[in-house]
């Protein structure tokens, strides 16, 4: 067995003995959470927010349209932006999938890439996907071991915690698909300001929105709106907000004891009937 398998297996059991609960669980460290599932995932509909997703152990599969975003223990998966999507995963009994989340934070990265003395924009090229996978090398394989690590100890943690958080992230924003990352981070890229837009979307999906009030605050024409839009999403903007709103009555509905009415209104919509057809459509579920 080589070095790479070595710390791999040692990366596995590591976040094994972190994640020993069922379910997603926050950690002493902020910003960091750990998921251990031991029944497969049926591939359904999910908001991916902005994480770094490490699997240690297992495997799930993110659709979005007709790409597909595969994370297992050679291949993390980065989420920039809130991105709706569908996914899956392979878990059992005997062999759990075991996930690292870390948020993604923009004030961290601005930071990482002042003190890289990288004070220009990064190079103009097209806007980046808001979701990507690439594999995962030794140094951020190193970094991820020593997070879980310290997640051991609460002192660690307490002391350590948020410096090893910055190492992942700086792992990651100096890897292959650290170009979204990159972009979050400039205040002038049409990449930041898609993201400024999803922000609000989130903010104020109750209300009435249309594209050209959105164009207008991105700074952007309604075609050139659309068109990057689209680039980071896959999606147009009145279909995400869509996304939005029927993810968020879900929640209410689920978690906060909201009948569908109640939970139509809150989200931003006015006619009942509507909303029963497009939930319906999205979540098989009436």
């Amino acid at each position: 067995m080589d070095v790479r398998d070595k710390n791999r297996q040692r990366l596995a059991r590591l976040l094994g003995e972190v994640a020993v609960q069922e379910g997603l669980h926050a950690t002493t460290v902020e910003g960091v959470r750990v998921l251990r599932r031991t029944a497969p995932l049926r591939r359904g509909p999910m908001v991916y927010h902005p994480n770094i997703v490490i699997v240690g152990q297992g495997r799930k599969r993110a659709y979005l349209g007709d790409e597909v975003y595969t994370c297992d223990p050679l291949n993390y998966l980065v989420s920039s932006v809130p991105i709706p999507a569908e996914c899956e995963a392979d878990a059992s009994a005997e062999e759990p999938v075991l996930i690292l989340a870390i948020d993604v934070e923009p004030a961290m990265l601005g930071e990482l890439i002042l003190e890289m003395n990288e004070h220009a924009p990064p190079p103009a090229g097209p806007t980046p996907r808001g979701l990507s996978t690439t594999p995962m090398g030794e140094e951020l394989v190193g970094a991820v071991i020593r997070l879980l690590e310290c997640l051991k100890s609460p002192l660690d943690s307490r002391i350590l915690g948020r410096h090893m958080v910055r190492e992942v992230a700086y792992r990651v924003l100096v890897g292959e698909q650290g170009g979204s990352l990159r972009a979050l981070a400039s205040r002038d890229d049409h990449f930041a300001h898609i993201a400024r837009i999803v922000k609000y979307i989130h903010t104020e999906h109750a209300r009435p929105l249309g594209v050209e009030e959105l164009a207008r605050k991105a700074g952007m024409s309604v075609p050139v709106f659309h068109h990057h839009f689209k680039l980071v999403t896959a999606s147009s903007p009145l279909q995400y907000l869509k996304r939005i709103r029927l993810d968020r009555a879900k929640r209410l509905m689920a978690h906060d004891g909201y009948n569908a009415g109640t939970a139509a209104r809150a989200v931003g919509y006015n006619s009942p009937s509507q909303f029963s057809r497009e939930f319906k459509r999205l979540f098989g579920v009436t």
